[in-house]
């Protein structure tokens, strides 16, 4: 499986805010206004959006105008659908942080060495970060805490993880 790292996941359209074309936005950027600055910004089909004002902000992400989007349709037409940005336009990130697009498709060892699975998705349901593990040998997809204590090394060169999960998240039982 060949995976895009030219551009990276920076939020989604929520659909229609109002009548005139407005959208809500759902930022993934540390600071959500910063996703304005990324553009253009891109749907999987291709389309791109080349102007973001953000108008205000509302309990679960933004209001924006985006180009090409003048209609309550419009806006609906696009409700759920990721923008990508363009890899080279994001900041470089601290050794510490890592692009969810980074960390899909790698293998993930266990303090011994043994493989676990591999990433499939990376999960966040409002606790922290968690990476869902699929492998030969799991029955379903482990979901281990994204977290210092649990993943102490992620090798972006080396394309792994060493992963030291709870006891029992990987049993057979």
């Amino acid at each position: 499986m060949t995976k895009n790292t030219d551009r990276i996941v920076v939020g989604a359209i929520g659909g229609a805010f109002g009548v005139k074309g407005e959208v809500r936005l759902k930022s993934c950027c540390a600071d959500p206004e910063a996703i304005a600055d990324y553009v253009p910004l891109y749907t999987p089909k291709g389309q791109a959006f080349h102007q973001i004002v953000i108008l205000g902000q509302q309990p679960n992400g933004l209001v924006a105008r985006m180009d090409g989007i003048v209609t309550k349709g419009d806006a609906d037409a696009l409700r759920g659908v990721e923008l990508y940005a363009d890899r080279d336009k994001l900041p470089n990130l601290p050794d510490d942080e890592f692009y969810h697009a980074d960390l899909i498709g790698l293998a993930v060892h266990d303090t011994g060495g043994k493989l676990l699975g591999h990433v499939r998705a990376v999960q966040n349901h409002g606790a922290g970060d968690l990476l869902e593990i699929h492998g030969a040998g799991l029955k379903s997809t482990v979901l281990l805490p994204f977290t210092m204590a649990t993943v102490p090394t992620v090798d972006l060169t080396a394309g792994r993880i060493v992963a030291d999960p709870p006891e029992g998240l990987f049993s057979d039982g």
